[in-house]
């Protein structure tokens, strides 16, 4: 389970039931306690009792009614084809009712909703994940390519180490996770830019230059800017009203909680 769950977490989005969902490098399942989320981008809405969301270089509008809380799912790319049987680049650039997905999760936020606590709901969703997980393969093609990715940080020494040409790296990420080896080295990037600075914020201490420079970008104006572009608002404006502290508790920052 360990190379496919990246973390399983309950979240409480606050009486504003708002959240900007940033990109990264995980596909998400959100499943809420009680009524619907939904997801806007590029003027597009739309309403699921629970949603998965695919790989993204941008950012979604998030919102809940009826209720601010759930259960919030994150899997790696090659997990997507392991616990719910379809290639991550069939929902690259997409969000999609997760029972359309799995159809065997179908029920999943009723089954959810009674659940009394949350060691109920983790053990619910970790029997259904490793039920699905009996009847498939435990490798997925590409996995290599995209951990061999992430180490290097650079697609040339990415296909060195692999032995295959850039263009054969390139075609397998593209088929089997929808993304190009560049835009996932920059959600990558992106991601563990994002999880420094809501470390930073929650101790006090912003330091984004030194948040900069250990995630890869060439300096504060570099991160700066693709903060904007990917984010779509400032980091100045992301520490205000998502921040990893109340009353806007940011969805990606909570703390999760690992299945065994």
């Amino acid at each position: 389970m360990v190379p496919f769950v990246l973390g399983l977490a309950a979240y409480d989005l606050g009486a504003g039931g708002r959240h900007r969902g940033l990109p990264s490098a995980a596909v998400s399942i959100t499943v809420p306690e009680s009524g619907a989320v939904e997801i806007a981008r590029g003027g597009r809405r739309a309403r699921f009792e629970a949603v998965v969301g695919g790989l993204h270089l941008d950012a979604v509008e998030v919102r809940q009614a009826g209720g601010a809380g759930g259960v919030h799912l994150r899997l790696s790319p090659p997990g997507v084809r392991a616990l719910l049987g379809v290639p991550a680049a069939e929902l690259a650039g997409e969000a999609a009712e997760l029972g359309d997905v799995a159809p065997a999760l179908r029920d999943l936020p009723e089954r959810l909703a009674a659940c009394g606590t949350w060691t109920e709901r983790r053990a619910l969703v970790e029997g259904l994940l490793l039920d699905g997980l009996d009847g498939r393969a435990c490798r997925t093609p590409g996995g290599a390519a995209l951990a061999v990715l992430a180490e290097h940080g650079r697609v040339q020494d990415a296909a060195r180490t692999l032995g295959c040409s850039r263009r054969h790296l390139g075609d397998v990420v593209r088929s089997e996770f929808g993304v190009t080896p560049k835009h996932y080295l920059r959600l990558v990037r992106f991601e563990r830019a994002r999880a420094r600075v809501a470390a930073a914020a929650r101790a006090g201490r912003p330091g984004l230059a030194g948040v900069a420079a250990a995630s890869g970008f060439a300096d504060q104006a570099h991160l700066a800017r693709e903060w904007r572009a990917m984010a779509g608002c400032t980091l100045t404006e992301w520490l205000r009203t998502e921040s990893p502290a109340p009353p806007f508790p940011n969805l990606q920052d909570q703390p999760d909680r690992a299945l065994r």
